[in-house]
C-alpha cells in the first residue's frame, strides 16, 4: 500500500474530473474466488481500480463517494473470533479506512441503503461475484455489468469511466518508480529463462524456473506465461514440448510486483544458440522495427502512426527478402502487413498488464476523433492515442508465418504477397516477437527497467553461447 495522502489525492482528482455530475460513485473490491471449493481459492488479487483509489488489499470491501456532498464511506464487517482463529489478528474496518484516509465506515449491509434511490455511477466489472453484487444492488442483469466487446459497458457510467481513464493513463513519479521496479524483476525473470534454454529440456522446466522469480520477489506473474517453439501461435500456453535444436523459442512473460504494477517483455531465442541464416534475416527485421518504434515515441505522436511506420518498415524488409512485392505505401494502405503481424504494435501498461481494458478497449486506447480500423493487424491495435508524457506503452512488433492465414489469403487472391516463396520455405518457420516497456517522457521516451535485455542478434547469440 502506498502513502495515505496518495489515495486521498487520487480520489480528490476523481471528484474534480466528475464535476457537473450528481449522484454517488460506487466501488466494489474483489472477493476471494474458489477454485475447487470455497476454502481452496485462486490466488488473491484485488481489483485494480480499487487499488488505485483506495489501496486496501483485502477482500469483501466496498466504498462510495457522494458527488453531492463529498462524503466518502468504506463498507465492510470486522472479523469475528471464528475468523481470527484461522487468520490471526486482523485490522479493524476503522483501521483500514484510516490507512486510505476515509472518514466514514459502515457495515457491509448498509451499502444497499446508501445506493437506494440515488443516481449510481459504477464501473464495468471483471469478476462474476461483483457482477452479481451490482445486479442485486441496482436491480439490473449481472451480465449488463460487464464490458461488451471493445466499446465498453453500456450500463456503466461513461463519465465515471472516462474520469478513471484520464487519471490512470498518465503515470505519476511514484507509479513510474513502481513500474521500473516491476520491469527490473521482469528482466531478472527473463534472464533466468534465457540461461535455462538447452536442447532436450522440457519447456515447463524453464517456465518453472522463471516464474519462481516472480513469486519469490513479486506478487507473481502479470499474465499467464507464453513460452513456445510455435511463435506463430500468439497465446500458446502449452509447455510440454522438449526444446529442439534449430527452433525459435518465443518467451513473452512479465512480473507483477508486490504493489501490483506490471511488466511485460518478449524475447525470441534460437534454441541451439545460433540463428540460421533465414532466422537471422527475419529477426534482424523485427529488431529494426522495435527500435524504429521506440525512436518515434514522443508526446503528440499518435501511436497509430507509429504502428503504420513499423508496418511500412516491415513490408520494405519483406520485399527485400522477396516475400512481398509492390509499392510499400500501397501495401500499407491495403493492410498487407496484417498477414505477417495480425496484432497491434502495443498496449497500455500499469496496474494491469493491459491497463484498464476491462473498462472498454476503445475508450482506453483511442482518442475521441480516432476510429478503429477493420483491417487485420491495425484493427487489433489496442493503443492508438496521441501520446502524452507519463503514458506507458509496450513496443512489440513481430513477424509470424501462420499457415492457415497464408492459405486463406492465397485462396482470396490477395495481392502483393509472394505465396509460392512462403509455401516453399516459411510455413514451418514459426514467429518472432520482440517487446520492451516504454515510458513517454517530456522530450521523447525511455525504456523501463534496468539494462536492456539482449536484443541485437549478435548480443543474443553471445548471451546464449558465451
Amino acid at each position: 500500500m502506498l502513502q495515505q495522502k496518495t489515495y486521498v489525492a487520487r480520489r480528490a482528482a476523481l471528484v474534480a474530473q466528475m464535476r457537473g455530475e450528481n449522484g454517488i460513485l460506487v466501488f466494489l473490491g474483489n472477493a476471494e474466488s474458489p477454485a475447487q471449493y470455497f476454502d481452496n481459492g485462486y490466488p488473491w488479487r484485488q481489483d485494480s481500480n480499487w487499488l488505485y483509489f483506495f489501496g486496501i488489499d483485502a477482500p469483501l470491501l466496498a466504498a462510495t463517494i457522494d458527488l453531492d456532498n463529498g462524503r466518502e464511506c468504506l463498507y465492510a464487517d470486522d472479523f469475528d473470533l471464528d475468523d481470527i482463529i484461522w487468520t490471526g489478528p486482523m485490522p479493524t474496518v476503522r483501521e483500514l479506512a484510516d490507512s486510505a484516509g476515509i472518514r466514514d465506515t459502515a457495515p457491509a449491509r448498509a451499502l444497499a441503503d446508501a445506493l437506494a434511490g440515488r443516481n449510481v455511477h459504477f464501473l464495468p466489472v471483471s469478476r462474476y461475484y461483483n457482477a452479481l453484487k451490482l445486479g442485486e444492488l441496482l436491480h439490473i442483469s449481472p451480465m449488463a455489468c460487464f464490458r461488451q466487446g471493445k466499446k465498453g459497458c453500456e450500463a456503466a457510467s461513461l463519465p465515471f469511466v472516462r474520469a478513471v481513464i484520464h487519471l490512470r493513463l498518465v503515470k505519476d513519479d511514484e507509479e513510474i518508480r513502481l513500474l521500473d521496479d516491476a520491469c527490473l524483476l521482469g528482466q531478472k525473470m527473463h534472464t533466468v529463462a534465457r540461461e535455462g534454454i538447452r536442447p532436450g529440456r522440457i519447456e515447463q522446466e524453464i517456465v518453472g524456473e522463471m516464474e519462481a522469480v516472480a513469486h519469490a520477489f513479486g506478487w507473481g506473474v502479470s499474465f499467464p506465461t507464453i513460452l513456445t517453439q510455435h511463435g506463430e501461435i500468439f497465446h500458446c500456453h502449452g509447455h510440454d514440448m522438449p526444446v529442439e535444436p534449430g527452433k525459435l523459442l518465443v518467451i513473452d512473460a512479465g512480473v507483477e510486483s508486490k504493489e501490483h504494477y506490471a511488466s511485460d517483455f518478449t524475447r525470441t531465442y534460437p534454441t541451439g544458440g545460433r540463428f540460421t541464416e533465414r532466422q537471422r534475416e527475419i529477426y534482424q527485421l523485427v529488431w529494426q522495427c522495435n527500435d524504429l518504434a521506440f525512436s518515434l515515441v514522443r508526446p503528440g505522436v499518435a501511436y497509430r502512426d507509429v504502428h503504420l511506420a513499423v508496418a511500412a518498415r516491415m513490408l520494405e524488409g519483406l520485399r527485400d527478402l522477396g516475400l512481398v512485392k509492390g509499392d510499400v505505401a500501397e501495401m500499407v494502405q491495403a493492410g498487407t502487413a496484417g498477414l505477417f503481424m495480425p496484432h497491434g504494435l502495443g498496449h497500455n501498461m500499469g496496474l494491469d498488464v493491459h491497463d484498464m481494458e476491462d473498462l472498454g478497449e476503445d475508450l482506453v486506447g483511442y482518442d475521441d476523433d480516432q476510429v478503429r480500423s477493420s483491417q487485420l493487424g491495425l484493427g487489433s491495435l489496442r493503443m492508438a492515442r496521441r501520446l502524452q508524457a507519463g503514458h506507458v506503452v509496450t513496443d512489440e512488433p513481430g513477424i509470424y508465418f501462420i499457415p492457415a492465414l497464408i492459405r486463406q489469403w492465397k485462396a482470396e487472391k490477395r495481392p502483393f504477397v509472394q505465396y509460392e516463396k512462403l509455401e516453399n520455405g516459411y510455413l514451418d518457420f514459426g514467429g518472432i516477437r520482440l517487446e520492451d516497456d516504454v515510458l513517454v517522457t517530456a522530450d521523447g521516451a525511455r525504456r523501463l527497467g534496468g539494462q536492456r535485455l539482449p536484443i541485437a542478434p549478435d548480443a543474443v547469440e553471445e548471451a546464449l553461447c558465451g
